[in-house]
């Protein structure tokens, strides 16, 4: 990431290289000297990071690759709340940064539900303003036309009515490569959908020496949040499994492991696993910095829940007396849906997949069997 401040919006900016020193002069340096030059810097107001992202290398390579490739402009990074989609998108906005001359910009859209609102936001970030009276729309497409960018939209989910907008950005602005999160993929020509997953976990069915436990995504993020809290914390042979099967409970979900690590000056592996059966109480407690939807794994949930329609609540609702997963035939026969309400149960559970609330699994023979989070075999 550039060392610069760049915060002022595409615009060609440089730090200038400077040397000083107190015992040399210019005249004491060696005649062969490489002559000082200007740092090309690109614009840019991506957050600093202040943990190590892990378990997402080969997301991040993926991404980025996808990203740069010449036939594609418009990548969606998706899944359930809690995977970490903003902080992979952030990772990969920084490793491609050196390859869009006038830089990369994040949007942060969580804060807004109001999809007439996304274009007003994104000019702010990009210091844009409408002028002349002519519709901002024309203004930030004559802005960016002649612009190579990138442009981070995040949270997108709850203003997906606005994928117009993102549209009418790309066609105007040959130029621009946009990056988003979303629960749900905006349904665009072009877009090409990333599903973020869940960190990589061990077999709970087996035995792992701590050092082997370690090499999974899932444990080395816990380990690191547990050892931010506790530096004495450890992986032994005594508390593996334990700490094996938190993670496994958890799905591999970041945003649920780091809340779980959270609590380790408290509860040991061991002590905190039972209690992961009563429910979602313990976690909760995240970091002060973090929007209150992810300060716990109920407003995670529950910022996902309310994003849905009153027929999707209740279907969703009906889908959770199912243990271990089931069909379409299934839920078709237990669950019902008011006309009145909207879809059919079939239609309505592909609205909860596309809304990465239920995961498919294909079967080799038979129908394709769907699972909750909390079921995901």
């Amino acid at each position: 990431m550039s060392g610069c401040s760049t915060w002022a919006p595409i615009a060609s900016k440089t730090c200038a290289a400077q040397s000083t020193s107190t015992s040399s002069s210019p005249q004491e340096l060696p005649a062969d000297f490489p002559a000082l030059v200007s740092l090309e810097a690109r614009p840019h107001n991506l957050p600093l990071q202040t943990t190590p992202l892990l378990g997402r290398d080969q997301a991040v390579e993926a991404v980025s690759s996808l990203l740069l490739r010449d036939d594609v402009r418009l990548v969606t990074l998706t899944g359930p709340g809690g995977t970490g989609k903003t902080r992979l998108s952030l990772q990969v906005a920084a490793d491609v940064l050196d390859r869009f001359e006038n830089g990369a910009f994040f949007v942060e859209l969580a804060p807004i539900s109001d999809p007439a609102l996304v274009l007003s936001t994104i000019a702010q970030v990009l210091s844009v303003q409408a002028a002349g009276g002519r519709p901002l729309l024309d203004v930030l497409v004559d802005s960016l036309r002649d612009r190579q960018l990138l442009l981070v939209l995040d949270n997108f989910e709850q203003v997906l009515a606005a994928a117009t907008v993102v549209n009418a950005l790309l066609r105007g602005c040959p130029g621009l490569r946009v990056l988003v999160t979303s629960r749900a993929a905006l349904q665009l020509r072009g877009e090409h959908e990333y599903p973020v997953s869940p960190l990589a976990l061990p077999d709970s069915a087996r035995t792992y020496a701590p050092e082997a436990l370690s090499q999974y995504g899932a444990v080395a993020l816990f380990i690191e949040r547990a050892t931010a809290i506790k530096p004495d914390f450890a992986v032994t042979n005594a508390n593996a499994p334990a700490v094996a099967e938190i993670c496994v409970r958890l799905d591999g979900l970041p945003l649920a492991i780091e809340l779980a690590a959270a609590r380790i000056r408290l509860l040991s592996p061991e002590a905190m696993l039972p209690r992961l059966g009563h429910g979602l109480g313990l976690l909760t407690g995240g970091r002060r910095d973090l929007p209150a939807r992810q300060q716990t794994l109920r407003g995670a949930i529950a910022w996902s829940y309310d994003l849905l329609s009153a027929a999707e609540q209740l279907l969703f609702r009906q889908l959770s007396v199912f243990v271990g997963g089931f069909t379409l035939d299934a839920a078709e026969v237990v669950c019902t849906i008011d006309d009145d309400l909207g879809p059919d149960v079939f239609e309505g559970v592909a609205l909860l997949v596309d809304s990465n609330l239920v995961r498919s699994e294909e079967l080799i023979v038979g129908e394709p069997r769907f699972w909750m989070l909390e079921d995901d075999p």
